[in-house]
């Protein structure tokens, strides 16, 4: 059995910090083979640095993923050639830096693959994440059997249709974006596992990240204004998907959530 950890949307320095501080003891007590952590909004809340995606591997995560956001700090773009366990959505369009997927194996030798694919209903309509989808898993070898999908969108009916398109093919699809956990965490009746949206890992006492009276400052005035992370309470907010690697079908999936102190 492979034991898989997801983390969801870690937000700036305090989605960073409760990472540092519960990342090994999760890893531990839940006997995690190996660990995925969406870190798009991981800089700042926007986007993601060189120093912080080298920060997050360090920390002992495996895979790191994007967004929407994956290309808001510039110094990123040659980084992405460089470490192929950083992902961007697969469906840029060709000439985007980087790639969105991965193949590698665990510390115990089970071979893995690892895609990141991204929505456009309400967001920017880059190439067809479905045929992307299908296109990368027909690369992957017919070895790796423990199959990861993070579908980083904003409509709940395109992250389930998703869930439903790859039913039987991979061992999870999750998705990210929204920065708010959902409760239908389950697995489909092709053996993958499925939730909505992981959530976040960052700050709860705001707007899904974002201090809140900048928000309602915006949301009232109309005008623009600087995005700061907020203070207060944070959140770790994940997935752990327990995979057979003999067939890749997942056998149990629950959310698991660490409140900071």
């Amino acid at each position: 059995m492979t034991n898989l950890l997801f983390i969801g949307d870690i937000f700036a320095s305090p989605g960073r910090a409760i990472v540092a501080q519960h990342l090994h003891k999760i890893v531990d007590e839940e006997k995690i083979d190996l660990a995925i952590a969406n870190a798009e909004n991981s800089a700042g809340g926007f986007g993601i640095t060189p120093q912080v995606a080298e920060e997050l591997f360090a920390l002992g995560i495996d895979v790191l993923t994007g967004g929407n956001h994956s290309f808001d700090k510039k110094d990123i773009y040659d980084y992405h050639p460089r470490q192929p366990r950083l992902l961007r959505p697969a469906n840029y369009p060709n000439g985007a830096p980087g790639t969105g997927s991965y193949e590698g194996q665990t510390k115990s030798g089970i071979p893995f693959g690892v895609i990141n694919i991204q929505g456009r209903t309400h967001m920017t309509p880059i190439d067809d994440p479905f045929r992307k989808a299908d296109e990368l898993l027909a690369a992957f070898s017919p070895a790796t059997k423990v199959r990861f999908v993070d579908f980083h969108a904003e409509a709940t009916s395109e992250k389930v249709a998703m869930g439903w398109h790859l039913n039987g093919r991979v061992s999870a699809v999750i998705g990210t974006h929204t920065h708010i956990p959902t409760a239908d965490t389950r697995i489909l009746s092709g053996g993958t596992a499925y939730q909505t949206d992981a959530g976040m890992t960052g700050p709860y006492d705001s707007v899904i990240g974002v201090d809140r009276e900048i928000i309602l400052h915006k949301f009232q005035s109309g005008m623009p204004v600087r995005m700061e992370a907020a203070k207060g309470l944070v959140e770790l907010h994940s997935v752990i998907i327990d995979v057979d690697e003999s067939t890749g079908r997942a056998t149990a999936a629950y959310r698991h959530t660490v409140r900071g102190d």
